[in-house]
């Protein structure tokens, strides 16, 4: 138990139409501040996203998601909230939002390896 730290997660969701509250997950993002890990993971299901909406592409989704990549990384081409520090993009990305991509309310937990409850997560709810 010792060698446990504190990490957080959020499910990423997407949800094309905001009215109707619809929605399913795509992705997990898992922050560890201890552990100085942020890294997201995602999956868009053509056939679910088919079933929800012909508004928005897979392709354009990925792009999105993408961006949201970067600036996990705070990759230089991640805009500015990529140069923010970890804990802040983290939050930034979990933030709520009245959008197609949209995050749940976060959770925490107790991990001594965040890259494997990452992989853990992603595959219990997106996949």
């Amino acid at each position: 138990m010792q060698d446990k730290v504190t990490f957080e997660y959020a499910m990423i969701r997407f949800m094309p139409k905001v009215e109707r509250e619809e929605f399913f997950n795509i992705g997990v993002i898992v922050f560890s501040k201890r552990k100085k890990f942020l890294a997201l993971k995602y999956h868009v299901d053509a056939k679910k996203l088919a079933a929800f909406s012909c508004e928005i592409t897979q392709d354009e989704l990925n792009e999105y998601l993408n961006a949201w990549n970067n600036i996990c990384k705070g990759a230089p081409h991640g805009g500015k909230i990529g140069t923010f520090e970890m804990a802040d993009r983290f939050r930034w990305l979990a933030a709520s939002k009245s959008t197609m991509i949209l995050c749940s309310s976060t959770h925490a937990g107790l991990t001594d390896n965040p890259q494997q409850e990452l992989e853990h997560i992603f595959e219990k709810y997106v996949l």
